[in-house]
């Protein structure tokens, strides 16, 4: 009798300290740990955090929810997911379409990861309190030596493959139980340095005083919102596939959603206590943009008591998130392209790895690319890859049917029927809406013109490369479910 070759069982969370971890990993980086502080700072302080809370818990978290409960239910990658729910054929391809977008944000996020590992390497070698040190002139030195950045993108790329190999329990959820309480940590000891300094009463006004009037200005709530549902990665298919790993007795609405929204908020607040409070206590500017993390903080640790150690909390800190956050977002297109090719898990490995360091190599080279990048894929193909997700779950699946059958299995918190009109209509709205403003903002500028192309081309590939995958024979058809919410 002919051998039957046996089929290896899908890898879960080995506890749901690892789950929670992994969430909070992948949503936690430089969005909370660089951006979060100053553009707080800038809108209103406390106004901005009000504002920032109630549409991430109102917007963000049921969505996670969502995304975390479409992995549960299908135990697939986003491509297989997606042809669970909406059946074989060219449709899969915004499967394909959330893919593309999650390794073109990799390419230059990595570049990123270097620069925080960079500045990690320096912060141990107390180059930050050195005599002569000038902190515009070292990042400018940093972002002019392309050997370097290339280097450094390669480094990354290397250990993001190394740990990703090993799988699920023995890589990923390793590393991140100590990486996260590591960064939390960090943070906390580097905000109780900073409260002991003169002048950090000033730098926590800065930060929280609620300057009512924010509030009525729409910028705050257009800050709030990028904030809250980018810095969440909603729909990026991280949670979608963190979700596919779940135990059956794991926990979505406490675990997906809310927990997650409470540790992304709290590690962006955190971040501003640690920081502002330094900033003001040796008369730095506190609203200097993007650089700072990277010129004016820089320029605060010669100046205070132990600065070199408090360079290192932060620095490290920095890298470790950014790091995580890195991880689980490969993660996505290894466990994706490992499902849909007849690849092991360490040959997937290589391949994706090898594919961002590849797309990544311009962004190495040049921060101009990397700065274009961002732009248009953050503000185009990350709300196309969410629209792509949240519109299947709210119009094909169905949010009662999703939240009957997943959300709501073994939950500790109850989800009611609030959740669905949320899902299927008030997300979707507010994401036309956010690309609605920056096209109209941004009109006829080359940015404005990259971001059409992705919403115009990326679709037509996903399309065409699916109907070509699925006309071939692809993978054996897995569709379960489709509809709407009977």
């Amino acid at each position: 009798m002919a051998e039957v070759p046996s089929k290896t069982a899908r890898a879960e969370w080995g506890t749901r300290f690892g789950f929670l971890m992994a969430m909070i990993g992948a949503m936690v980086g430089a969005g909370n740990i660089w951006r979060f502080p100053y553009v707080m700072g800038n809108n209103g302080g406390g106004a901005f955090v009000l504002a920032f809370l109630s549409l991430l818990f109102l917007l963000a978290a049921p969505g996670l929810m969502a995304e975390v409960a479409l992995g549960r239910y299908t135990k697939k990658g986003v491509i297989g997911a997606f042809r669970d729910v909406v059946g074989r054929g060219g449709m899969v391809g915004l499967g394909v379409v959330v893919l593309m977008v999650n390794v073109a944000l990799m390419s230059y996020y990595s570049p990123v990861i270097a620069w925080t590992l960079y500045y990690a390497i320096h912060s141990l070698l107390f180059t930050f309190t050195a005599a002569g040190f000038e902190a515009e002139a070292f990042m400018t030195g940093l972002f002019e030596n392309s050997a370097l950045m290339i280097g450094l993108h390669t480094v990354v790329m290397g250990s993001i493959a190394a740990i990703l190999a090993l799988g699920i329990r023995r890589g990923v959820e390793r590393i991140v139980v100590y990486a996260v309480p590591a960064l939390v940590t960090a943070l906390v000891i580097m905000t109780i340095r900073g409260l002991t300094l003169p002048g950090a009463s000033e730098g926590i006004a800065f930060a929280f005083d609620v300057q009512w009037e924010y509030l009525t200005y729409s910028d705050t709530w257009i800050a709030a919102l990028g904030q809250a549902l980018f810095s969440t990665g909603l729909g990026w298919g991280i949670a979608l596939t963190i979700g596919s790993y779940l135990r059956e007795y794991d926990d979505v609405p406490l675990g997906g959603g809310v927990f997650t929204a409470i540790g992304e908020s709290s590690v962006g607040i955190l971040a501003a206590l640690a920081i502002f409070p330094i900033v003001f206590a040796v008369g730095v500017e506190p609203d200097a943009g993007a650089g700072l993390a990277f010129v004016s903080l820089v320029q605060v640790f010669p100046e205070i008591p132990f600065g070199g150690l408090v360079a290192i909390l932060f620095f490290v800190g920095f890298f470790l998130a950014t790091f995580t956050s890195g991880l689980l977002i490969t993660e996505v297109g290894v466990t994706t392209v490992s499902e849909e090719t007849r690849l092991d898990r360490t040959q997937t490995t290589l391949v994706v790895c090898g594919a961002i360091w590849l797309l990544g190599l311009p962004s190495a080279y040049s921060v101009d690319v990397l700065d274009y990048l961002d732009f248009v894929f953050g503000n185009w193909g990350l709300p196309l890859a969410t629209l792509a997700i949240i519109g299947v779950i709210g119009w094909v699946v169905g949010p009662r049917r999703l939240r009957l059958l997943a959300v709501n299995r073994n939950a500790g918190v109850y989800v009611g029927r609030w959740w669905d009109p949320l899902i299927k209509y008030v997300i979707p709205t507010v994401m036309i809406f956010i690309m609605a403003y920056f096209a109209w903002e941004n009109f006829g500028t080359p940015e404005m013109i990259g971001g059409m192309l992705v919403i115009a081309l990326f679709p037509i590939i996903g399309y065409a490369i699916m109907s070509v995958l699925e006309g071939r024979g692809g993978r054996p058809d897995t569709a379960g479910v489709t509809g709407g919410d009977d």
